[in-house]
């Protein structure tokens, strides 16, 4: 399939997302849903014992992504930075276009509701009617890059400076340093592998940032 001049495409960040989640396999497997699958995340016309190479790997997920990306195009009403549209490519890419094109994820966004989407997204984290760790870690992904680069300032607006002195031996404090740092804490109280803890958490500080943006730019 030729894709449409006008198509939006997904940038290398998404690119890099979608290759990570997917994974490469250059011999036919069925995935966790039973579908015949290869390369990255291919389904179309897949044999038993089928094999390829990595050049056609890649050949098939773009041609796979001009249809997920022209459907984020032709479904999505409201405008979107670049991130915003890779990680909703990434998201119709693994759920399928018809569930993305009914999702309430969808409902709400195109409703203005931007600050829905990371929460949204954290709900479809089930496959053969279970959780799947692998797909809560994708979603996670998928709203972090939802959210990444908000707080980066245009040319025709200044970037606000810092609130205080900084010392030069100071740590940086980030959202992802900190879950690194207490992931192996919080997995002993709660049970669960610390992996997933720092995914269910980046997921929720996701939607913190996401609710907190949507406050600032309301109308006062």
């Amino acid at each position: 399939m030729t894709p449409d001049a006008g198509t939006r495409r997904v940038n290398d960040a998404t690119l890099a997302l979608i290759k990570q989640w997917e994974g490469l396999r250059l011999s036919a497997y069925r995935d966790v849903a039973g579908v015949w699958t290869i390369g990255y995340g291919h389904t179309g016309g897949v044999r038993i014992a089928q094999r390829i190479t990595g050049a056609e790997a890649e050949a098939l997920l773009r041609q796979d992504l001009d249809r997920f990306e022209a459907a984020v195009d032709r479904h999505v009403t409201v405008p979107l930075n670049d991130n915003q549209f890779g990680a909703l490519v990434s998201f119709a890419f693994n759920v399928g276009e018809r569930a993305f094109a009914s999702s309430t994820l969808l409902r709400k966004l195109n409703a203005g509701d931007h600050a829905a989407v990371p929460t949204e997204l954290a709900k479809w984290n089930r496959a053969g009617g279970r959780v799947v760790a692998g797909l809560v870690n994708r979603r996670a992904a998928e709203a972090g890059l939802w959210v990444r680069g908000e707080y980066v300032a245009s040319n025709t607006q200044a970037a606000a400076p810092p609130a205080g002195p900084v010392a030069a031996n100071a740590t940086p404090l980030t959202i992802g340093g900190a879950i690194g740092a207490a992931g192996p804490a919080l997995a002993a109280l709660v049970g669960l592998p610390w992996q997933a803890v720092a995914a269910i958490a980046l997921a929720a500080a996701a939607v913190a940032v996401a609710v907190i943006l949507s406050r600032r730019s309301a109308p006062a």
